[in-house]
Formats: structure tokens, C-alpha cells, sequence
């Protein structure tokens, strides 16, 4: 089973990614550090993957700064 990783700042799993008309897609990062959208039907392309943000707090980063 994958386990997803977490937040540094506040530690929940519910993140998301920006594309370039800033409309936001909640993705989960798995320890594999593969990131996929929480709705399995929707796509990842034209989303920016190297910006990862926090749904709960104000962080933001890259997947390699998310903790598990």
C-alpha cells in the first residue's frame, strides 16, 4: 500500500497544483514521490508538478520538501 505524503508546516496529505490560469487541481504525493490527482478521473496535464501547495496552511514547495 502507498502512503502519501504529508505537509511539513501542518501536516495533512490534501494538496494541490497550479496551471498557468491558476485554476488549482487537489493531487496526493506518494512516498514514491509520483503525484496524482484526488478524483482519478481528472488529468495532471498543463499543471505545473513542480510547485506542489498545502490545501490547510500557506506552504508551498517542491515534492522532495514533503515529509512522511
Amino acid at each position: 500500500m502507498r502512503r502519501k505524503k504529508i505537509c511539513p508546516q501542518c501536516g495533512i496529505p490534501n494538496l494541490y497544483v497550479k496551471n498557468k490560469e491558476g485554476a488549482i487541481l487537489p493531487v496526493y504525493v506518494f512516498d514514491d514521490l509520483s503525484v496524482h490527482p484526488k478524483d482519478e478521473k481528472l488529468s495532471l496535464e498543463g499543471y505545473n508538478l513542480e510547485t506542489i501547495y498545502c490545501l490547510g496552511c500557506s506552504w508551498k514547495g517542491t515534492v522532495n520538501g514533503l515529509k512522511r
